[in-house]
Order: structure tokens, then C-alpha cells, then sequence
């Protein structure tokens, strides 16, 4: 008469028995990971440990803090790469600023100066005050560097003429250099992009191409169709870069020449500008550089 009542009280008793030992452990749990998260927001190398029941949250949260640590680091680098630049440029400003001033004073103060010599300063003026405008012109590069808010204003453009207007333009610099370039090209290559911006990638790929090449060698400009776009390749002869600095040559800042006497060491934003622009236009870029040859590919979807 009371067996059923009683199993049922047991049923229930065992039932909350139960049910408490297994939410005490689940609170327990949540303690374990609340004070885990902790560990999270700490700058340190040391990894999060939990029970072995939590073994695949714990290896959640450690790829987490792992990532999270290395974002912050290659942020402190860019951060401190940038800041490096902008006293290197601050510095570098006053030297050609102190050449041009001082020969435009001896022009000013030499009244019986020759006309060999006239000509010799005011060349090495000129020079030096395209050094200050390639410098001014870095500076401001590096304060308005923002891709955040890149937006597109995308048109159909025949990218086989804009690269060879683009080309053209270079000319007189190519001759500094006694350089030749070469296009190989299929006719009429649609793609739809920004036309300003994708011209502002080619300009800056000529332009690293230029700066990082032996003297009288021939730059290759090489764009073709794909099935699923257009590839297009800038080809330099020069000392090979190294496989470290491949994997690094599109980070903001970073500069394949450290050396500030030369006039190849920019503020290390072209390509790094280069990558985003393409990448917003759902492309890639690439480099590759083996044996003195330095090749940077740029592939983009073609036009519909």
C-alpha cells in the first residue's frame, strides 16, 4: 500500500540529489570560466587552464589570448615603426632644407660667380628641394594614413591604356636610372574598379620597381585575362628579397631599406596601401623574388 509512495519519494529525492551535484559542477564551471576570462585581458604569454572536462573551451580561450596578444604586438611594432619614421623624416627634413638655403645664399651673397658655377648650385638646389618635397609629401602620408574608411567608387576602365599612360609618365624617371620598360599586354582588358585608386597601385609597384632595380635594366609590365579576372605582373631586376622580408613587405611601415642616406627608403606605406586598395576590390597581391628577380602580381576580377 505505501511501496509506491515511498519509491516515488525516493524517485524524487534521488532526482534532486541528482540534479544539485550536477548544477553545483556546472556553477562551479562557470566560476572556473569567469575567472579564466580574467586571463584573457592580461599582457602575459601564460596560457589558461581548466578542468579536463573544459579541455576544448580551454583551447578556445588560449587561440583567443594568443591572437589577441599577437595583435597587440604587431600593433605596438606599427605603432612604434611609425613613430621611428616620423623622427627619422623630422630629422631628415633639416638637411636638405640647410642645403638649399645655403646655396641659395651664395647665390644671393656671390656677385661675380660663374655661370658653371651658378648652374652647379642651383642644380644641387633643385635637387635638394625635391628631396624636401619627396619627404613633406611622407609626412603627410603618414598622418592621413587611414584605410578605415577606404570607399570605392567603382567605373568600367580599359586597363590596358591606363597602364600604358601610366608608363609613359614615368619616363623621365626611368631615364635616371637608364631604364627601360616593357609592355606586354592583350588589347582592350576590362576590369571595373576605382579608377583613381587602382591607378595609385600601379604608380606605386612602378615606382618600388624603379627604386629597387639595377641601373640599365628593363622593367616587365605583364597583363593578362583569366578565367576568373586579369592578372597583371610587375617584374624588376634586383637583389633578392629575402623570404622574411617577403612575409613582411605589406605591413604598414615597414621598409625593405632602413638606410635613411638613400633615396629608396620611404615611409614604408606604398605597398601596404597597395594591399588594401586590391583587397577591397575582393583581388590579391603577391610578391616573389628568387635569383636578382623581384615580381609583384596584382590579380583582380575582371569586368561582367
Amino acid at each position: 500500500m505505501y511501496r509506491v509512495p515511498i519509491l516515488l519519494m525516493c524517485w524524487i529525492i534521488g532526482f534532486f540529489l541528482i540534479f544539485h551535484i550536477f548544477w553545483k559542477n556546472t556553477l562551479r564551471y562557470i566560476d572556473t570560466i569567469v575567472e579564466a576570462s580574467n586571463e584573457l585581458v592580461e599582457a602575459n604569454d601564460n596560457l589558461i587552464h581548466l578542468p579536463v572536462e573544459l579541455k576544448q573551451v580551454e583551447d578556445q580561450m588560449n587561440q583567443v589570448k594568443q591572437a589577441a596578444i599577437g595583435n597587440a604586438r604587431l600593433a605596438k611594432e606599427a605603432e612604434q615603426r611609425k613613430n621611428d619614421l616620423l623622427v627619422y623624416l623630422a630629422h631628415d627634413l633639416k638637411t636638405p632644407l640647410t642645403s638649399v638655403i645655403g646655396y641659395l645664399t651664395l647665390l644671393r651673397d656671390e656677385k661675380e660667380i660663374s655661370e658653371n658655377l651658378r648652374e652647379k648650385y642651383l642644380s644641387i638646389s633643385l635637387e635638394k628641394a625635391e628631396r624636401l618635397e619627396d619627404l613633406i609629401n611622407e609626412f603627410f602620408e603618414i598622418t592621413r594614413f587611414n584605410l578605415s574608411q577606404l570607399t570605392l567608387d567603382q567605373t568600367r576602365v580599359n586597363v590596358t591604356r591606363m597602364l600604358e599612360q601610366i608608363t609613359y609618365e614615368f619616363k623621365p624617371i626611368l631615364a635616371t636610372k637608364n631604364l627601360q620598360y616593357s609592355l606586354e599586354m592583350e588589347p582592350d582588358i576590362e576590369i571595373i574598379c576605382d579608377v583613381n585608386k587602382m591607378e595609385r597601385v600601379f604608380d606605386n609597384l612602378i615606382r618600388n620597381a624603379i627604386n629597387y632595380s639595377f641601373e640599365n635594366e628593363t622593367i616587365k609590365i605583364v597583363a593578362v585575362k583569366k578565367d576568373d579576372g586579369v592578372e597583371i605582373q610587375f617584374e624588376n631586376r634586383g637583389n633578392t628579397i629575402s623570404k622574411e622580408k617577403q612575409s613582411r613587405i605589406f605591413e604598414q611601415f615597414y621598409r625593405l631599406d632602413v638606410s635613411r642616406g638613400t633615396k629608396t627608403g620611404g615611409a614604408g606605406l606604398g605597398l601596404a596601401i597597395a594591399k588594401e586598395i586590391v583587397e577591397r576590390h575582393q583581388g590579391r597581391i603577391t610578391v616573389f623574388s628568387e635569383n636578382e628577380t623581384i615580381r609583384f602580381t596584382v590579380c583582380l576580377p575582371g569586368a561582367l
